[in-house]
């Protein structure tokens, strides 16, 4: 399966059941529902998959679950990262055993370092596999930052390295690469709450987080971004952003999935470390998606 990059791709949540464990059956329900709605793949084990937490055999359970339900509609794209380049090596190339067509490839959990080893780091995973691979840059999170001049450099070495998901929070990182790379590498928006921008300057895809809740929404939002349809897409950006501004905080995961379970699709179970929001900090998410959901526009349901 060729990967077209344009389009809305879901870092779906993990399910989990009350004793823990991975919620397979919903999994299933739930990424036939993304697709069902108009997403283009989706992409598990990601950070708001809460892939750093998952042991390597849930993370093969969750990628089988995966293709077998929406692998022959669209592409999956799992986040391949780890504390060590073997153990990522070793998942990217499990990843295309269990039929996934492409892979997200991430610097290492904890440790940030320079740009040898990062790039060592990297092309490792790049050279693992011959899959289509994004790269994604998230220094907010990860602490490593790939430069425009950077990424141009990996991808001169990769012919596999298609794409860069761009995560900076800087729309200008949108254009620096484009500028250094042309039509080489497709760029797509990481942050929930620039998505209008990034596509603005150039980006053509998204990899969504609220997407988990409200993907018919987060479609119409990327559709007319690209259509350059600028009056209506704002017009959804503005009631969109309080809820699109969840996914930029440390506590994200329980965030979206809070929503999730809201709209009824999905639990507010996370795993520890993170535990669910309580107090303060849960009435005020709760009057988020309340207002958002009271003004929630109706034609996009129709």
């Amino acid at each position: 399966m060729q990967i077209n990059w344009r389009g809305v791709f879901p870092a779906i949540t993990t399910p989990f059941e009350p004793s823990g464990g991975i919620d397979e059956g919903f999994l299933t329900a739930h990424v036939q529902w993304l697709v069902d709605e108009g997403c283009h793949g989706i992409v598990p084990l990601g950070s708001l998959g809460e892939g750093a937490t998952l042991t390597l055999d849930e993370k093969h359970g969750i990628l089988r679950t995966c293709v077998e339900a929406v692998g022959a509609k669209v592409p999956i794209m799992p986040g391949i990262s780890s504390l060590s380049t073997a153990e990522a090596v070793q998942l990217a190339k499990d990843a295309e055993a269990l039929g996934c067509h492409g892979l997200m490839v991430l610097p290492p959990y904890v440790y940030s370092t320079d740009w040898r080893e990062m790039k060592a780091h990297m092309s490792a995973i790049l050279n693992a596999t011959g899959l289509p691979c994004i790269l994604y840059n998230n220094p907010v999170a990860y602490k490593t930052d790939f430069t425009p001049e950077q990424v141009a450099e990996l991808a001169d070495e990769h012919p596999n390295m298609q794409a860069v998901k761009e995560s900076s929070t800087d729309v200008r990182r949108v254009t620096g690469i484009r500028a250094l790379c042309g039509d080489r590498l497709q760029i797509l928006v990481g942050v929930d709450d620039a998505i209008v921008e990034g596509i603005d300057a150039g980006a053509v895809g998204w990899i969504a987080g609220l997407a988990n809740a409200m993907p018919q929404e987060s479609v119409l939002l990327w559709q007319l971004s690209l259509d350059g349809k600028k009056q209506e897409a704002f017009e959804l950006y503005r009631w969109f952003l309080p809820l699109l501004r969840l996914d930029t905080v440390p506590k994200f995961v329980q965030l979206i999935k809070l929503v999730q379970e809201r709209v009824g699709k999905g639990s507010a179970r996370v795993r520890a470390p993170r535990l669910q929001l309580v107090g303060e900090e849960l009435a005020a998410a709760e009057r988020i998606i309340a207002e958002a959901l009271a003004s929630r526009p109706g034609g996009v349901l129709a």
